[in-house]
């Protein structure tokens, strides 16, 4: 039977501030839990409700009710896990480096995540206003890929002022990206979900992008952010 202590442990997990204090976050789904326990990853603790072999020492068998009580999913999967915060590389400034601003779904982030590493896009640098990679609905999304591409989250501005890459950015009224010819390395900056990038990230954007619209009726409003992520970094990669 899982401790009052433990219960509100897991539970303060769910709020970043939190995460942050404790330098912990939580994974669910036996899948995810296994990819994560072959990484770099340090586990904490391991709930679950039969054995899977994890092979992890700190594994704590526990009932089907109290893993309800602690997981953040409407169906919980099994197994619930904590794990350390790990300490991220630097940034390495070469190849391509994709760039988000102020991304602000869970889902999206994951997915994001899971586009640079099957592209192959070691950095992924985050604006301090985009959701928390470590918010359990990210990490979910990632699917494991999490463990295997470098996230920083910064301020973009004297980083993209710094840098001596091309920055293109991702806008509907931008060039269209099958008539361009793109760099193997290059800095590619993807807005926010409602307002695109901002003004003060555009400005530093040295060439925009865009994606064309196909439709006969032309009346669809926008790309979901890691749709239209997923092309653009085809196309760089193609």
């Amino acid at each position: 039977m899982l401790s009052k202590n433990q219960i509100k442990l897991i539970t303060r997990l769910k709020q970043k501030k939190y995460r942050q204090q404790d330098g912990l976050f939580i994974v669910e789904g036996i899948k995810t839990i296994k990819e994560l326990l072959q990484s770099h990853f340090k586990l904490h603790a391991l709930y679950t409700t039969e054995s899977f072999n994890f092979d992890a020492k700190d594994e704590i068998l526990i009932s089907e009710t109290d893993l309800k009580r602690i997981s953040f999913l409407a169906t919980p999967n099994k197994a619930l896990a904590i794990f350390e915060i790990p300490e991220f590389k630097s940034i390495q400034n070469n190849g391509l480096i994709l760039v988000l601003d102020a991304i602000r779904d869970p889902g999206n982030l994951g997915t994001i995540i899971r586009l640079c590493d099957w592209f192959g896009i070691p950095d992924l640098v985050c604006s301090k206003e985009t959701v928390d990679c470590f918010n359990p609905k990210v990490v979910q999304a990632t699917m494991g890929s999490i463990t295997r591409v470098n996230i920083t989250y910064l301020n973009l501005i004297p980083f993209l002022e710094k840098t001596n890459l091309p920055v293109f950015g991702a806008f509907m009224e931008g060039e269209n990206v099958y008539k361009k010819q793109l760099p193997e390395e290059g800095i590619l900056v993807m807005g926010n979900e409602a307002n695109g990038v901002s003004k003060e990230v555009e400005a530093l954007i040295s060439e925009k992008i865009s994606i064309p619209r196909f439709g006969n009726i032309q009346e669809t409003e926008s790309l979901n952010v890691a749709t239209a992520a997923a092309i653009l970094l085809s196309e760089f990669k193609r």
